[in-house]
């Protein structure tokens, strides 16, 4: 049976979380796709297992963007004082380290459950073990998944980069961009370690 969302999100991370959050919140019909049995994986390992959900002191201009109008809307509309606000509201304990870095006094499942309950009350569908294979476009999209065919009226790719793949990482999110004909910027590795191998290194690294 094939199903029909007004919104479908592929990804159940921090950013497709919240993404489905706002649209249920303005009365869209939502459904997030997880492809892992849970959802919000890598802010299940954010922070050593307690999550930097975020930094006090965040705005456009600590980001580099080819596009610095968009970090400034961005951050206007949504700003780190508003997931504080809505942290406090769950009544999670948190506090900072240092420069205006957040983190929860307890384990990272506190974010993961607030952001649950938001998206229960929000009405959002979260389909996990959902592998997303295709999507296409027509008059409306239509996702292909390894158990079924779903429709939306928009769709949202928020499938996160190649990292980790042990957590699921995946290309899925370029390859849909591409045949959909959307211009992809070169992909670059970013936060790497670095590992050196010759021994006239080591005083450094001690």
């Amino acid at each position: 049976m094939k199903q029909h969302f007004e919104v479908v999100i592929i990804g159940a991370g921090a950013a497709g979380l919240m993404c489905a959050i706002e649209a249920g919140k303005r009365g869209r019909g939502v459904a997030v796709l997880e492809r892992n049995a849970l959802i919000g994986e890598k802010i299940r390992i954010s922070g050593g297992g307690r999550c930097n959900f975020t930094n006090a002191g965040a705005d456009h201009s600590q980001f580099v963007s080819q596009n610095p109008d968009f970090c400034r809307s961005a951050l206007t509309r949504f700003t780190p004082s508003h997931f504080i606000a809505l942290v406090e509201r769950h009544g999670i304990a948190y506090h900072e380290k240092k420069l205006g870095q957040l983190f929860c006094d307890n384990s990272s499942s506190v974010i993961l459950e607030m952001l649950k309950r938001e998206c229960a009350e929000a009405s959002v569908t979260l389909i996990t073990d959902c592998r997303v294979l295709d999507a296409q476009r027509n008059s409306s999209f239509t996702v292909q998944t390894e158990q079924s065919t779903i429709s939306c009226d928009a769709l949202v790719i928020a499938s996160g980069g190649l990292s980790i793949p042990k957590l699921g990482a995946s290309d899925i999110g370029y390859r849909i961009a591409r045949s959909l004909g959307l211009r992809l910027t070169e992909v670059k590795p970013g936060l790497v370690p670095l590992t050196f191998t010759s021994p006239s290194l080591k005083p450094f690294l001690d």
